[in-house]
């Protein structure tokens, strides 16, 4: 074969396995021994593996199906059958339970089988959320009393929220990441009268939109092969509260559907013929003005009007910062009682930081950082700005860090001669700043070190190079 038609050959065959990795199914294709000769991406991702451990090898030398199951690709391969939607359940090298709905073809080359290729779709995720849902999972633990502030927007905002819990409107809470949407939604259903009913949450962002309809809704046995009678999540939360996380994320046709739902209260699943009644408050969730929602094409506007009967609008973080040192304090209680410590509060220079930072990722963000510096503690009682996770010092701009201009003119006029030469000006200021610094730190040579930047043994050099003592 010439050399230009071999590295024809490669370049196609590159093609090939770069459109492979691209598509986004699963694709598992064995020779007529039953190896392994093409395992894409998607397919290596849904499976948990790396493409040495299974190809060109024997596929049931590195998978395990249950009992009463068999593999599409052998059946494929030994029967020549061609299998559409067939779900199966299957366990990788790991033990690990994966879930698919395959499409499985026996490939033939003059009448004789000579492999088989799987075109699979992941269910595994599915299939945990629907097990998980019902087993119970995601009863609500927050009231009103676990609201922490007191500045008039939140409480304004708390007794909105309180008269939403006199009936059953369906409520649409607006707010940026981390205000505390979530705790608003479960302390409505807990000062409900559907208390005693089920509280189920579910994140409309987590799941493409084929997993998330099925989740909503449930399936019906033979909407697939392998298919069951599953109860989606309005049955699982009949005679409680469903609450819609990100409720602008799901795609038009599903919020369409989500509309029906909504407005004639009765849901049928995926392959169903009929309509199954519910009763379920549905409280939604959105992280984004609804009504720049609705302009933007993220969300219908007949959506908007039917969920937003009972709106309620959670303020940042940067319009309540007199909650914040209320907030510091809880946070600094539960991760003393988490990590057995004995945390008192913040270094006044600290404090005034966290009121000047406007917080964009909110109560959130305030936990996360919180939660680092006290990992970052030993047995101090304060929380100092070299405890800050490394990000935030730069965000915060403390005034430890810095000396302000004023201080540096001040510093230069108290010098009686003007024309001192640089080197000379710059040890003066070295010495005078790091003086500071220390007196600052208590003389912690350690800590001092860490806040500017240096080794203990470097700034140990320059305070015996400059005579500090």
């Amino acid at each position: 074969m010439e050399k230009k038609s071999i590295e024809y050959l490669e370049y196609v065959n590159q093609m090939y396995k770069q459109i492979l990795d691209e598509v986004d199914v699963g694709v598992h294709a064995v020779d007529g021994s039953g190896k392994t000769i093409i395992y894409n991406k998607k397919m290596m991702q849904m499976e948990s593996m790396d493409i040495q451990d299974v190809i060109h090898k024997n596929l049931l030398d590195v998978f395990r199906f249950k009992d009463n199951q068999s593999s599409t690709l052998v059946k494929a391969l030994q029967e020549g059958k061609e299998t559409k939607n067939v779900k199966q359940t299957y366990f990788n090298n790991k033990g690990r339970e994966i879930s698919t709905i395959n499409n499985t073809i026996p490939i033939y080359t003059d009448g004789d089988i000579q492999g088989a290729v799987e075109i699979a779709n992941d269910i595994t995720k599915l299939e945990r959320l629907m097990k998980g849902n019902m087993n119970g999972k995601g009863a609500p633990s927050f009231t009103f009393d676990s609201i922490i502030g007191e500045s008039p927007a939140i409480r304004e905002v708390i007794e909105s929220a309180k008269r939403a819990t006199r009936t059953s409107s369906y409520v649409l809470i607006v707010g940026e990441t981390g205000t505390g949407k979530e705790l608003f939604a479960q302390s409505i259903h807990n000062g409900s009268n559907r208390l005693s009913g089920p509280f189920i949450s579910q994140n409309c962002a987590a799941l493409p939109d084929n997993l998330i309809e099925s989740l909503l809704f449930g399936t019906k046995r033979g909407a697939f092969t392998g298919a069951m009678d599953t109860p989606g999540l309005f049955e699982q939360a009949n005679g409680g509260t469903l609450l819609l996380d990100e409720i602008n994320s799901l795609n038009m046709n599903l919020q369409a559907k989500l509309l029906r739902v909504l407005q004639e209260k009765t849901i049928r699943r995926i392959g169903d013929t009929k309509d199954t009644p519910v009763d379920v408050r549905v409280i939604a969730n959105i992280n984004e003005d609804p009504i720049d929602a609705v302009a933007n094409n993220h969300m219908r506007k007949d959506l908007y009007y039917r969920l937003g009967v009972v709106t309620v609008f959670i303020p940042p973080l940067r319009e309540r910062k007199d909650d914040i040192p209320l907030l510091v304090e809880h946070f600094i209680q539960k991760y003393n009682k988490r990590f057995h410590m004995n945390v008192k509060g913040l270094h006044e220079e600290v404090q005034e930081s966290f009121l000047e930072y406007d917080w964009f990722g909110n109560v959130r963000e305030l936990e996360h950082v919180i939660e680092a510096a006290m990992n970052n503690m030993m047995d101090e009682e304060l929380i100092r700005y070299i405890h800050l996770p490394y990000q935030y010092r730069n965000k915060m701009q403390l005034k430890e860090r810095m000396i302000p201009i004023s201080s540096v003119e001040t510093f230069i006029n108290r010098n009686e001669e003007v024309a001192v030469p640089l080197k000379e000006q710059m040890e003066l200021f070295e010495k005078s700043y790091i003086e500071h610094v220390l007196k600052k730190n208590d003389d912690n040579i350690s800590r001092t070190a860490k806040l500017l930047g240096l080794s203990r043994q470097s700034l140990q050099y320059r305070m015996k190079k400059l005579n500090i003592e």
